[in-house]
């Protein structure tokens, strides 16, 4: 199952926009245009599943104000629209419009779901307009309320963001003395490798240690052990002249290293649809260039393959000729909140030509007037 099709109206950047999503897809956009904003929708829903509208809302993202979106005029609520489908099939909708009450709480304005066009929830309901407090909480985070669509609720919970900081997996009770849980900066990354059985952990190091071989060559194996303090270490084979490779653990390993490493294991943990946030970071053009289709390897070695959502500027990643122009959503500011764009008639012509989307698509996504910068600096 993946997110085929978006509606947002008031969510931070976007005042009114809709989209389809493909199973693959790579969010472009110039800075400040909303690529981590759209992100954190996927994330929001995650987190409405998993904790609930409150600390989704204000805990975790300082309150209605902060996400609602500057360009909202009249109409304030805030609307998230999704369509989860599996194969060619629509399965699911589900709509949930929010705002704040007098007391600045999170309430839930309209919840609806439907099941292949059918209703199966809709809010308020008698039940709510009897007791106003049940408007603090959605339906979907409600064990006795999501029975008929507890599929729905556990896909959102299945969603997962990973941007892994290399300096945070070096050093993680620098960044946190308490142990954290699926951080997705990497402040529990070699936990969470340790915990994954022998077996498979294994056999995943395996493959990614023969990937990482192209980019560091010297590289002869990796593998996870836990010290005497109960700390878990990643450790590699280094080859050189010594006829016994040299090892060395996760604070000796390259910026670049770490950061693919976790890339390539990311793919093959969950299940859900995996959010990356500018996976080029700390990486070699030429590493970048491959990063599409060795993810789309990965994947599909998987007995349930990811949907894939990627955040970029790179035009060494958009020149994999593999990419199509439907896996492309192009982010364009405008006065009126961020705009998405789906490649047009003559975009998906050009690409089906042989161009590929850092010819067509990643030019667009120019500031206007960046040709102006340098000369700034001479007045």
């Amino acid at each position: 199952m993946h997110i085929s099709h978006i509606r947002l109206k008031n969510w931070k950047n976007f005042k009114d926009v809709e989209a389809p999503l493909g199973f693959r897809l790579f969010l472009i956009g110039p800075n400040a245009s909303g690529k981590s904003n759209l992100l954190d929708v996927f994330r929001f829903l995650r987190d409405l599943a998993n904790d609930g509208l409150g600390k989704a809302v204000v805990d975790n993202r300082g309150g209605v104000a902060a996400i609602r979106c500057l360009a909202a005029t009249r109409y304030t609520d805030i609307n998230i629209e999704v369509t989860l489908s599996e194969g060619d099939d629509n399965c699911w909708q589900y709509h949930l419009s929010l705002n704040q009450n007098n007391a600045q709480r999170p309430v839930v304005r309209s919840e609806v779901v439907c099941k292949q066009g059918e209703v199966v929830l809709f809010r308020p309901d008698e039940s709510d307009e009897a007791d106003p407090m049940r408007l603090t909480q959605t339906a979907l985070e409600q064990i006795s309320a999501n029975e008929t669509f507890r599929g729905v609720a556990e896909f959102f919970k299945s969603i997962s963001y990973q941007h892994l900081l290399p300096q945070v997996v070096r050093d993680p009770r620098g960044f946190s003395p308490q142990q954290v849980y699926d951080d997705p900066f990497g402040r529990d990354f070699l936990l969470r490798l340790w915990k994954t059985p022998a077996k498979t952990r294994e056999s995943r190091l395996k493959k990614i240690a023969a990937a990482l071989q192209s980019a560091v060559p010297q590289l002869t194996d990796l593998k996870v052990n836990m010290d005497d303090s109960g700390i878990p270490h990643l450790s590699g084979g280094y080859a050189h002249w010594r006829p016994y490779a040299a090892r060395q653990n996760e604070t000796q390993f390259s910026d670049g290293t770490l950061r693919l490493l976790g890339l390539l294991w990311t793919i093959y943990e969950g299940s859900g649809p995996l959010l990356l946030e500018e996976p080029e970071i700390s990486l070699q053009s030429e590493v970048v260039r491959r990063l599409p289709a060795v993810f789309h390897r990965i994947n599909r070695t998987r007995k349930v393959p990811r949907q894939l959502i990627i955040s970029t500027h790179s035009e060494e990643m958009l020149r994999d000729e593999g990419i199509g122009a439907e896996e492309v959503l192009r982010l364009e500011p405008s006065t009126s909140g961020t705009l998405l764009c789906p490649p047009d008639e003559a975009d998906r012509h050009a690409m089906k030509a042989g161009l590929t989307a850092a010819d067509v698509l990643l030019p667009k996504t120019a500031p206007e007037g960046i040709e102006q910068l340098p000369s700034v600096f001479l007045q």
